[in-house]
């Protein structure tokens, strides 16, 4: 595990991160989802794509990264751009989780390999909706004591930068993003993900001209069962766009 003080903005993200294969010469660079770490995904891929050199990241607030101002995912992809051109390191490939997918696709790789990625906005059911409703009355009249009883899991325990950069992303939508993305997209999701639907993943496919849709079995963290399978095709679409 090493760490890179990154300069963004006037402020300071110092970035962990760790490669694998550190002599292979193509790069695949593979980014987490929300509330999560590098250590997920290196337990899941580190014994697949030996080919390739590995380059996992804790996301600005994450893992073992620092974050002291509010982002956005436009912001964390320029972050993750600056680490990668320290790291003389090229977006051959970039495999993005969840949240971390919105930042693959901002990044812009040779190949972009989503899984269960977030960016398509999912509307919000009416409970939510009543909640932010009844909470900003709550903080209208002081009580914002009882943030905790409205606050979505994902957000609990979260430091006011972070708080403040869940409540951005939460709404994000990149339906733009994905449809100005003129290179190969490989798309991976699991048939029983609620946190980012099937149904998402359909509509990226739709908006992306060259993408590729695979369906697992499985909710939102299906890959740790198929990374074996996932990586497969990653280094079989890779082999075949060097023919082209």
């Amino acid at each position: 595990m090493a760490l890179k003080s990154i300069q963004y903005k006037g402020h300071t993200f110092d970035i962990s991160y760790e490669i694998i294969h550190p002599k292979e010469q193509v790069d695949i660079i593979i980014l987490h989802g929300w509330g999560s770490n590098k250590e997920l995904m290196k337990k899941s891929f580190s014994p697949y794509m030996k080919g390739f050199r590995h380059i996992y990241v804790d996301l600005p607030g994450f893992g073992k990264s620092t974050c002291s101002v509010a982002l956005d995912s436009a912001d964390v992809a320029r972050i993750v751009e600056l680490l990668i051109v320290h790291l003389n390191a090229q977006k051959d490939i970039v495999l993005g989780h969840s949240f971390g997918g919105k930042v693959a696709l901002l990044l812009e790789p040779n190949l972009l390999v989503l899984v269960a990625s977030a960016g398509i906005y999912v509307p919000k059911s009416l409970s939510i909706r009543t909640k932010i409703a009844v909470f900003k009355l709550f903080k209208l009249l002081g009580l914002t004591q009882l943030r905790e009883l409205f606050v979505a899991d994902d957000a609990k325990k979260l430091s006011k930068p972070m708080y403040e950069t869940f409540k951005t992303v939460v709404n994000e939508d990149m339906s733009d993003e994905f449809a100005h993305y003129q290179k190969k997209a490989l798309l991976f999701w699991g048939r029983d993900d609620t946190a980012t639907p099937l149904s998402s993943a359909k509509k990226i496919q739709e908006l992306i001209s060259d993408a590729t849709l695979y369906e697992y079995e499985g909710d939102h963290y299906f890959f740790m069962q198929h990374a074996a399978d996932i990586s497969q095709k990653i280094e079989q679409t890779f082999l075949n766009s060097l023919g082209k």
